[in-house]
């Protein structure tokens, strides 16, 4: 799996479990709705570092909490 991928499916783990929408996720964290929609859809390569932490802030969670997901095994990413 690419980090994109896991990226995405990890925010669509957290707004689940939260009960948010990507909208409320907006209104709470600034991040344009658009970006996080192409975060969702791995319309980007990468994701920025400073994106996720916003993403992090607007689900009142932290960035060690968001990458606490056997997602993010190295095993399991694409070089």
């Amino acid at each position: 799996m690419k980090l994109n991928e896991a990226v995405s499916l990890r925010l669509c783990q957290l707004l689940e479990q939260k009960g948010m929408t990507q909208y409320q996720l907006y209104m709470r964290s600034g991040v344009p709705k658009s970006t996080i929609a192409n975060v969702i859809h791995c319309s980007y390569d990468s994701v920025k570092l400073r994106v996720i932490h916003e993403l992090c802030q607007g689900l009142e969670i932290s960035l060690s909490d968001f990458f606490a997901s056997p997602l993010f095994q190295e095993d399991r990413l694409e070089p």
